[in-house]
């Protein structure tokens, strides 16, 4: 199970194939939609997704991927409320995060995820676990490649042995 910033659904929206990380985020996406990954987010991350969008791409291309996020299979929300907020900023105050950083590492710390995000400020707490999305992307397509390696090895046909 993990946790994803919004890095993870910004990065293939408005970079398509100019950032690396976009390509590496399409990979955790793909896994979490055939359900390989339970996934959980904020929803926090619909306003900073919707808000990226309408600044770089215009409110059509922002309503539509505002839509999808709320749509997306297996992905989970984590609701923010006056719990989430008065957590978030026991962090801000002794982590020095930024609000939107102490509420998503609220999110996943209420549930004991590793956060997936290419953040670094999210080192700085001591209690959370991050993972960037080339590590977890690499990691899935080093899986992927050993398991269609095992199930080729396992098709060949075994030599018959002689009586």
């Amino acid at each position: 199970m993990a946790y994803l910033d919004s890095n993870v659904f910004i990065y293939p929206v408005i970079y398509k194939e100019t950032l690396l990380q976009a390509a590496k985020a399409r990979v955790i996406l793909a896994h979490i939609e055939k359900g390989l990954i339970h996934a959980y987010t904020s929803t926090l991350t619909w306003d900073e997704l919707v808000w990226v969008v309408t600044k770089t791409l215009g409110n059509k291309d922002a309503v539509e991927k505002g839509r999808m996020l709320l749509q997306f299979p297996n992905l989970k929300f984590i609701s923010v409320d006056e719990n989430t907020i008065l957590k978030a900023q026991k962090l801000v105050e002794k982590y020095h995060l930024k609000p939107r950083d102490a509420i998503h590492a609220t999110g996943a710390l209420s549930k004991n995820l590793t956060i997936i995000s290419d953040d670094t400020d999210f080192d700085t707490v001591k209690e959370l676990k991050r993972t960037s999305i080339n590590q977890l992307a690499d990691k899935l397509l080093e899986k992927k490649i050993k398991n269609h390696q095992t199930t080729k090895n396992s098709n060949r046909r075994r030599p018959e042995k002689q009586t």
